[in-house]
């Protein structure tokens, strides 16, 4: 799958996209990824890439012209997502989409990443497709959001992840709920010892512990999720009364 990201910073994605699992997806031709450093589509000797906004105010505003400049010469894979906290929320659900793109005649997606004070809205109306927003909150610019998404997506992709299963059994994944809590050697720890079903052998009964512990924990963290669900089924609604919870803080 390849994956264009443009922005003022390629270093910061293409750092933090060299390492672990990326590292590994882009080496073995999983991922490719593409940063462009959208400065070098300036026409003067500063390479500016912003300025002050039309009707004043805070802040300096990222131009249009070396925007489209670059994405044009590029010519990325579609869809173009910005980077913006006025997008679509992203969750795993968006994740899986944009990980099926792989297969797609495109073969892929970009992203736009802001800074400063914003984008010229004509970026907006007439260069990207879509904008993605990682949650409420305020960040100097879109390459922390692009490496969360481009992380969430790769590992999504078949061959990415050494077992089949992980990404189907995680959070989010599959049942809608958190993933249950996972233990390993030792057996005892300074004296919290491990639940003694996981050492029973007895698969079955593991599964069954597994899921009651996925819906205590989404139940005491994430009710919400719950909420999504529509509620606990009279299956559910047993195994919880079966299996205790562990405690959580």
């Amino acid at each position: 799958m390849r994956v264009d990201v443009f922005t003022i910073f390629p270093g910061i994605v293409n750092g933090f996209c060299s390492e672990s699992l990326l590292g590994k997806s882009r080496e073995n031709g999983l991922l490719d990824l593409r940063c462009h450093d959208v400065r070098e589509h300036t026409s003067d000797v500063h390479r500016t890439v912003d300025d002050a906004p039309f009707g004043g105010g805070a802040g300096m505003v990222m131009r249009p012209e070396p925007i489209f400049a670059c994405v044009e010469h590029v010519d990325p894979p579609r869809p173009l997502f910005l980077l913006s906290p006025g997008g679509h929320r992203f969750d795993q659900k968006l994740a899986a989409e944009l990980a099926a793109t792989h297969s797609a005649p495109s073969g892929g997606f970009s992203l736009l990443c802001g800074r400063y004070e914003g984008i010229d809205h004509r970026v907006r109306e007439h260069l990207v497709d879509g904008e993605i927003s990682i949650g409420d909150v305020v960040l100097s610019g879109g390459e922390v959001a692009a490496c969360l998404i481009i992380e969430a997506v790769t590992r999504l992709l078949p061959g990415a992840m050494g077992n089949a299963m992980s990404s189907v059994t995680e959070s989010f994944s599959g049942t809608g709920l958190l993933e249950e809590p996972q233990f390993t050697r030792p057996a005892d720890f300074r004296g919290w010892e491990v639940p003694n079903i996981l050492r029973s052998g007895n698969h079955a009964q593991i599964d069954r512990w597994r899921l009651a512990q996925a819906l205590h924990r989404t139940l005491a963290q994430r009710n919400d999720l719950i909420e999504a669900r529509q509620g606990l089924s009279n299956d559910e609604l047993a195994l919880l009364e079966e299996f205790p919870a562990l405690p959580y803080p």
